[in-house]
């Protein structure tokens, strides 16, 4: 029998957990569950199914008038940016690989990553994210490796560092014997809670040099990420050279993959490959239209990411909206230049959940634990519940409602591998106040560092004049209507 309504300080370790009378998604062949309970032993889904008997002392959670969903996955994010946060809203791609690549990555210290990865660590865990690959892409030493892996080890999520480093070259640093070390020193012994994956791009350079850093991730047994087509930057000529060198198998995943011929995407399908799509990135940046209306076709299965909060958000309900708003606008489209009308959305609210938990596990290669309420599997749980928010209620379409209604503050109960990390919309031992010391210091330094012009300058990348298109119909006097700074 169930204790009544658990109060925070009694979710202790080893305690059974059972989630009753929710609308469960298991994202699984058992569906949508009405009234489901989810039993939780130790850190594993021990039993799903309609009032379920659990062993006496077994904590209770009322999920009634909510939606019990596995935890979700983000397969590509740059956390140590987040220390950043918004600085980057109004540039385009070309500005971010300026401000990073070529003016003032070099600024960043270890202990910048370790507070942007905190700051990005804790948000992800307290919106329900609760697995996060971090494209650590600024890590140009061990140094700053270890930073990013103590911010992970104060935070109660599940994350896989993408060890990478733009500064160098990964043919290089991922031979190193200092990188090894890194290696030995930190993921020598199984950890389910720790991954590690390798992340490097393919510049297209005729003599390949990457083949050494696709050689080193394959001795290391690691999977590798990275970003491919990606207008004007990462091109078919690199997918080719993947391919030719025999490195394309189920153990990449190609983050945006938006310009790519097709070739290449059958390449990528062949090999068992899987694509991170960053929709908001895509939409607003200028990799490429998200690519999701393409993968469909070439049957390439795809996960969610929110790539970097210098820019954009990171909230998971958006990246599954985005995506679903920015793959039936190209079916639209490709229709009306055909002079035809969509008669049915192909892509499904069903399936962007299915992209934000089970495409996730399955672009890290998790698919056998993580990603569903599946008997057996790791108990990474989301409850969305708000009985005052006039959005959750009525619940009736759970996939539509978890894409279109739901947001981050329905987030009332999160789980990471049978912990109990937030409860009735409250982190447990996961103060702001100490991460947000440390991100405001990181800040301080970053911004004294640049100079005040600089800093100023880089938050607001300048526009050339662009002539307003004439309006034949101009007889009104716009008085003080608005003009961007495009067109003054």
């Amino acid at each position: 029998m169930a204790t009544d309504a658990p109060k925070a300080e009694q979710f202790t370790e080893g305690r059974p957990v059972v989630f009753r009378n929710a609308t469960v998604i298991t994202v699984d062949r058992e569906g949508v569950i009405e009234g489901g309970d989810v039993l939780v032993q130790n850190d594993t889904i021990a039993a799903i199914g309609v009032a379920l008997e659990v062993p006496e002392g077994t904590l209770e959670i009322d999920a009634s008038r909510g939606i019990l969903m596995p935890g979700m996955i983000d397969t590509h994010r740059h956390m140590w940016q987040t220390a950043l946060r918004g600085y980057g809203g109004d540039w385009a791609l070309s500005q971010y690989f300026s401000f990073y690549y070529l003016q003032y990555g070099h600024v960043f210290r270890p202990e910048d990553i370790y507070a942007g990865n905190l700051l990005s660590a804790l948000e992800s865990v307290d919106t329900g994210v609760t697995t996060t690959l971090d494209w650590s892409h600024a890590l140009r030493t061990p140094e700053y490796g270890e930073a990013a892996l103590q911010a992970f080890d104060e935070i109660p999520g599940r994350f896989v560092l993408g060890y990478g480093n733009y500064l160098g070259a990964p043919w290089e640093w991922a031979n190193s014997p200092e990188f090894r070390a890194f290696v030995d020193r930190n993921f020598s012994a199984p950890n389910d809670m720790l991954g590690l994956q390798i992340a490097f791009d393919v510049t297209g350079d005729p003599a390949f040099p990457e083949a050494a850093a696709f050689q080193a991730a394959k001795d290391l047994g690691l999977r590798v990420t990275t970003h491919a087509g990606v207008w004007g930057a990462t091109t078919d000529t690199g997918i080719t050279q993947m391919y030719d060198g025999g490195f394309m198998t189920p153990e990449i995943c190609y983050v945006h993959a938006s310009t790519l011929n097709e070739q290449s995407y059958q390449k990528i399908a062949a090999t068992g490959g899987t694509v991170s799509v960053a929709t908001e990135s895509e939409d607003s940046a200028g990799q490429g239209y998200p690519a999701t209306w393409l993968l469909r076709k070439y049957g390439i299965d795809s996960s969610l990411s929110m790539d970097t909060s210098v820019w954009w958000s990171a909230d998971f309900f958006s990246a599954m909206r985005a995506t679903l708003n920015a793959d039936r606008s190209r079916e639209h489209l490709e229709a009306h230049a055909r002079n035809e009308t969509v008669i049915a959305n192909r892509l499904r609210a069903e399936d962007v959940v299915w992209q934000a938990t089970m495409g996730g596990a399955k672009s890290l290669g998790m698919e056998d634990t993580l990603g569903s309420i599946t008997v057996g599997k790791k108990a990474d749980l989301v409850l969305l519940k708000n009985d005052e928010s006039p959005a959750m209620t009525p619940i009736i379409q759970p996939y539509a409602h978890v894409v279109f209604q739901a947001n981050t503050a329905d987030v009332h109960t999160v789980m990471v591998n049978g912990r109990v990390v937030k409860y009735e919309g409250v982190r447990i031992g996961m103060p702001l106040a100490p991460v947000r010391d440390k991100v405001a210091a990181s800040v301080e330094y970053v911004r004294s560092t640049l100079g005040e012009v600089e800093w100023e300058q880089g938050m607001h990348p300048k526009l050339d004049p662009q002539e307003q298109i004439k309006n034949p119909y101009g007889y009104t006097d716009s008085g003080d209507a608005h003009v961007t700074a495009e067109t003054a």
